[in-house]
């Protein structure tokens, strides 16, 4: 289990209760019913994690128009960089793309997953699902 900080709890979990339309879309047509166990807003070290998935070590964070205006880039940076000195793999994905081309981020975030497990897992040989587009 990753170190968190606990005062980021109650927000982690009304980030889960309001999720963007983009975060439910991903989460109950891909994640949820993935065969690897994602969670959903998981406080990791001073952050709250979009999605997090424990087993592969990685870090799925959806950005919004917001996160390309240059000082949200820059907390965005600073924040990847202190998730992979946790040893976290932290992959960003813009929400037009979950708009536009949802199978399109399915297959890059299980190949994230895949990449990150030992071959022998049976996880890593599963094929995704993103029915109900």
């Amino acid at each position: 289990m990753k170190p968190y900080n606990k005062e980021n709890i109650p927000l982690a979990k009304e980030l889960r209760k309001n999720m963007t339309p983009r975060e439910r879309k991903l989460w109950y047509q891909f994640l949820r019913c993935y065969p690897v166990r994602f969670q959903r807003q998981k406080a990791i070290g001073n952050y709250i994690a979009d999605f997090y998935c424990a087993k592969a070590q990685l870090v799925v964070e959806l950005d919004g128009a917001g996160h390309y205006e240059d000082s949200q880039m820059e907390k965005d940076k600073l924040r990847s960089l202190e998730l992979e000195q946790m040893n976290l793999q932290v992959i960003r994905i813009c929400n037009l793309d979950v708009d536009q081309n949802f199978s399109g981020v399915c297959e890059y975030i299980d190949m994230a997953v895949k990449r990150s497990l030992p071959p022998s897992s049976p996880a890593a040989k599963t094929p995704p699902s993103s029915e109900g587009g």
